[in-house]
């Protein structure tokens, strides 16, 4: 079964750091573009930050500067490195992906999510 997987979540005070990593599982022949999404309760889930094959990156205004999205194209992986996180960083985190099945097929995917609490 093909999916994407989530994890480094959890609770960190004002201005800590978090690492999330998004694994591609199953039969993957590839990843294309991913992207982090993020929900806070109550509110849409808006795009956080968005990686191409090729790494061109692109952020939303309310991350820049804070956040980074890398990827190991060899591991199917892509980490949202995230530093001087403020409250309203809070929220359910979900991974977005375009990933190319061995056998041939091309699909979109969602992660799980994985909660970010930002408090003191």
């Amino acid at each position: 079964q093909v999916q994407l997987v989530e994890s480094g979540g959890g609770w960190v005070q004002p201005g800590g750091s978090l690492r999330l990593s998004c694994t591609a599982s199953g039969s993957i022949r590839s990843m294309t573009a991913v992207a982090w999404y993020r929900q806070a309760p109550g509110k849409q889930r808006d795009l956080v930050a968005r990686i191409t094959s090729g790494g061109i990156t692109n952020y939303a205004d309310s991350v820049k500067g804070r956040f980074t999205i890398s990827r190991d194209n060899a591991n199917n992986t892509v980490y949202l490195q995230m530093n001087s996180l403020k409250p309203e960083d809070t929220a359910v985190y979900y991974c977005n992906g375009d990933l190319l099945t061995r056998r041939g097929n091309f699909g979109n995917y969602w992660g799980q999510g994985t909660q970010v609490t930002v408090s003191s």
